[in-house]
Order: structure tokens, then C-alpha cells, then sequence
């Protein structure tokens, strides 16, 4: 058991090192048991306290950092392309746009304690525009809180941690497979939970092409953005009107009961707009369906578009769509 704890001791700069770095490039590792860890052990001396801290808040952001350029670069679409490879892509774009919207930057100080936040909101950030210099103090903030808790916390734990690297020297290989049960399990589950979403997509679809037609016989059906704020003051169909998830049952009168509805965003396979679509089928309302490819699929037909500047919202480049 000395031997392990010493082990540990030797290497724990760079396991947290590696484990850091994993966590922000998108691997399904948590970093926080490592820093928990090598808290403890700074208790006892193995590990020193101010190096440790200085891997845990610089190592993550300079990856972050580089999410932020992809943003900048890329604008929404990286943050579309990374919500595909979520296991729960169906409100990874909308939940995420909308938090920043409430919280702008300070959202960053707590961001890595919110699972499918951390990482889309960098490129988000970059895709807004935000200075620079802002994010990376906000982003080196949220690191050293992140980081600093976890230490700290096995600093005063350091007892109970010793206590569970004991059983876990105990159990042997036996640790190993019920770490990895316990990942296949919470993966499965995601990965149940995104069998069942995809379910929910398969709705019927309007093309852009069909709903040009019907505005141009006179037989527009209600057109509805459900992305946020934000996004739609950057641009929107002409016409359409918003309405979030959140705001359905709040906006129900104002949408028509027997006519068609047609709902529209900008993420992959439509995923807010047939969840809004199932809410309001649910609702009763039966002429519901999503827009096929959305936004994107409107303007890349260059179709017209509206937008509009709202005090206070941070607005992203209306070249990115």
C-alpha cells in the first residue's frame, strides 16, 4: 500500500496533467477524482500544492483556448458539430445558447461543473465575439475554481482518500473492471437516451422550397423560431416569431389551432424544433412539423432573411448563420 501511495506521489503531476488534458479534448475521463486525489496527497507532502494548481488551471486552458479560436473561426457551426457527437445532442445547442445568453462570460467560473457545458460554450464564445482578454481571465477563474475545490477538498479528506486507495489496492484488478462497468453503464444509459430521442425525429419535415411555395401562394402556415434570443435577432425567417421550449405553454394562444406550423433552428437533425414540435402535438395541436435543415437549409437556398440588434445580447458574426 506505501509503495502504491508513493506511486502516486511520483507521478500524480502527470497523471493530472494527462487527465486534464483528456477531460478537455472530449474524452469521458473525469479529472476531478485525479485532482481530489493529488490534493490528498499534497497533504501528506508527496505532491506540492502551487505546481499541482499551476497544471490544473494552465493545462485546461490552453485547450479551451483553442475551442475558443475554433470559434472564432468557425462561428456556431463548431458548436453544432460538436453537439452531433453528444450522447444527449437534444439540447446540447439550445440549453447551452441559452445559459450563455443569462450568463454571458461569468457562466465560465462554473461551467466545468455542468456536464455538456463546458466544452460547447468555448467555441460559443469564440462564435460571439467575446474579447479576448476576457476569456482567458474569466476561463483561468473557472479553471483555478474548478481545479482549487477539488484540491482542497482532498486536502481535508486526505484521511478517507487514503482510506479508499487502501480498498482500492485491496480489490486489485477487481478496481479496474468496476471503474470500467461503471463507464459502459453510464454510456449505455446515454446511449438509450439517444436511441430514444432519434424516435422523436422522425416527424415529417417541410423542405425550404415547399415553404417558399405556400408564402408565396399566400398560404404562409405559423412560422416559429425556437432558438434563442440571441440567435434569432442575428437572423430569422421573415415573419416568424419566437418561441423556446420553455415558452411553449406560455405562447400557446398565440399560435393558430387548426393552421399549419412550421418550426425551425439551427441544430443537428432539427432536434429543438421536433422536441417543440412533440410538445405542441402533445398540446393538441396536429399540423406541426420541423423545417428540413433549418436555418442553414433557408439561407443556403438565399433565401430572405431579417435581423435585428437587441440592447444588451451579445450578437455572433451574421455571416455564420
Amino acid at each position: 500500500m506505501d509503495e502504491l501511495i508513493a506511486q502516486v506521489g511520483r507521478h500524480g503531476l502527470a497523471l493530472v496533467f494527462a487527465n486534464a488534458l483528456a477531460e478537455r479534448v472530449g474524452v469521458p475521463v473525469p479529472a476531478l477524482p485525479a485532482l481530489f486525489v493529488a490534493g490528498a496527497l499534497s497533504a501528506t507532502g508527496l505532491i506540492r500544492v502551487l505546481p499541482l494548481l499551476a497544471i490544473a488551471v494552465a493545462t485546461p486552458l490552453v485547450v479551451d483556448f483553442a475551442w475558443f479560436l475554433l470559434g472564432r473561426w468557425r462561428g456556431e457551426r463548431a458548436v453544432r458539430s460538436i453537439c452531433r457527437f453528444a450522447l444527449s445532442p437534444e439540447g446540447c445547442e439550445r440549453s447551452t445558447q441559452a445559459l450563455f445568453a443569462r450568463r454571458g462570460l461569468a457562466s465560465l467560473l462554473y461551467s466545468k461543473f455542468v456536464p455538456g457545458y463546458s466544452i460547447v460554450v468555448l467555441p460559443l464564445a469564440g462564435a460571439a465575439r467575446v474579447p479576448l482578454l476576457l476569456f482567458l481571465l474569466w476561463d483561468s477563474l473557472g479553471n483555478l475554481v474548478w481545479a482549487g475545490s477539488a484540491v482542497a477538498l482532498g486536502f481535508v479528506f486526505h484521511g478517507a482518500v487514503g482510506r479508499m486507495l487502501a480498498v482500492l489496492h485491496r480489490l486489485g484488478v477487481w478496481a479496474v473492471v468496476l471503474a470500467v462497468a461503471a463507464l459502459a453503464l453510464v454510456t449505455a444509459m446515454k446511449w438509450w437516451e439517444r436511441r430514444r430521442f432519434y424516435k422523436l425525429l422522425r416527424l415529417a419535415r417541410i423542405d425550404v422550397q415547399e415553404l417558399r411555395r405556400l408564402i408565396d401562394e399566400g398560404k404562409a402556415p405559423a412560422i416559429v423560431d425556437v432558438r434563442t434570443t440571441r440567435s434569432y435577432a442575428v437572423q430569422h425567417i421573415p415573419g416568424a416569431r419566437r418561441m423556446t421550449l420553455e415558452e411553449v405553454d406560455r405562447k400557446l394562444a398565440e399560435l393558430p389551432r387548426d393552421g399549419e406550423i412550421v418550426l425551425y433552428c439551427t441544430c443537428p437533425n432539427e432536434a429543438s424544433a421536433a422536441r417543440v414540435a412533440r410538445v405542441l402535438m402533445d398540446r393538441g395541436f396536429t399540423r406541426v412539423r420541423p423545417l428540413e435543415g433549418g436555418l442553414d437549409a433557408w439561407l443556403a437556398a438565399g433565401l430572405p432573411y431579417e435581423e435585428e440588434t437587441l440592447a444588451g445580447i451579445p450578437i455572433l458574426d451574421p455571416t455564420v448563420g
